[in-house]
């Protein structure tokens, strides 16, 4: 029965199942905010005082807060599943996953006390999107242990395409670090009476569009010297992260243009999620650090 559930064969699975679920909790997160449901359970750790759960008088905003606490403990279950099915492989087959696996467990606990927080502070949208930011390191790190299971793979090593995979990087942070802040001007605060940050959106999307378009520049320009310098199947992944990113501008524009849909913010929400993982992904097969060698 324990090999079944956590032998070597089961790495691969775990892994990724802690990558689609850190990106679920954001998805379920971003739907509690978009709801207004961010008070929904208006303390910590209890839901309401004197239970731990949501009761009926707190409606659906309680249920949507509470359903998203929970989904914490799903999360802390793969966690430890991937913990003790690493610690079960051989030390030679360990390498980059026991502190993937154990930094990927840490940071969940850490994310549920700063959501806490985040109640406790009545949604400040500065703690919000610290909230968010540290759900893209966990996103980030389960990337890292996705690509450790599947044994480091790399493409062909170039160092002009090493050194563009590393320059993603910070792009990419940037346009996350500032659609962040830009969110947090914006009209979904999580709870009606919560105050926005009092920065001017208009400005503050411009800001958040110049990263962004250097990085739809960059990966295009990854995908043309990945193509002439290796050929067409190692173009596939720079093909598959163009698509994306493009994907992810039109997705903003629209948003705007509309008024911002909740809907379309959810979704713009997924794309920042898949987007920084696939920015990792794309720096560790063209052996942007050090540790993919």
């Amino acid at each position: 029965m324990i090999d079944k559930l956590f032998g070597s064969h089961r790495i691969r699975l775990y892994a990724w199942l802690s990558l689609a679920s850190q990106i679920l909790i954001v998805v379920t997160g971003g739907a509690v905010r978009l709801t207004g449901s961010g008070l929904g359970c208006p303390t910590w750790p209890e839901c309401e005082p004197g239970s731990l759960v949501n009761v009926p008088e707190q409606g659906i905003h309680g249920v949507i807060e509470f359903g998203n606490r929970l989904l914490t403990f799903l999360l802390l279950f793969i966690s430890l599943g991937t913990f003790i099915t690493v610690m079960r492989l051989k030390k030679g087959h360990r390498k980059g996953l026991f502190w993937t696996s154990l930094g990927l467990g840490l940071g969940i606990v850490a994310q549920a006390v700063l959501g806490g927080i985040t109640v406790l502070t009545g949604l400040n949208s500065w703690i919000v999107g610290a909230h968010f930011l540290v759900s893209m390191g966990l996103i980030v790190i389960a990337t890292f242990l996705v690509w450790y299971s599947r044994g480091r793979r790399v493409l062909e090593h170039k160092k002009n395409l090493s050194r563009l995979s590393l320059l993603m990087v910070p792009v990419a942070a940037a346009v996350i670090v500032i659609g962040v802040i830009l969110t947090g001007s914006g009209p979904h605060a999580g709870d009606s009476d919560t105050p926005r940050n009092g920065l001017d959106s208009e400005l503050w999307s411009h800001y958040h569009s110049y990263p962004a378009y250097l990085l739809l520049a960059l990966v295009f320009l990854q995908l043309v010297m990945r193509w002439s310098s290796t050929g067409r199947d190692s173009a596939k992944f720079s093909s598959a992260l163009l698509l994306v990113l493009v994907s992810q501008a039109m997705l903003g524009l629209v948003q705007t243009w509309l008024g911002l849909p909740v809907i379309l913010v959810g979704l713009h929400m997924l794309g920042a999620s898949v987007l920084a993982s696939l920015i990792t992904y794309q720096a560790l097969l063209n052996k942007a650090w050090s540790g993919s060698q």
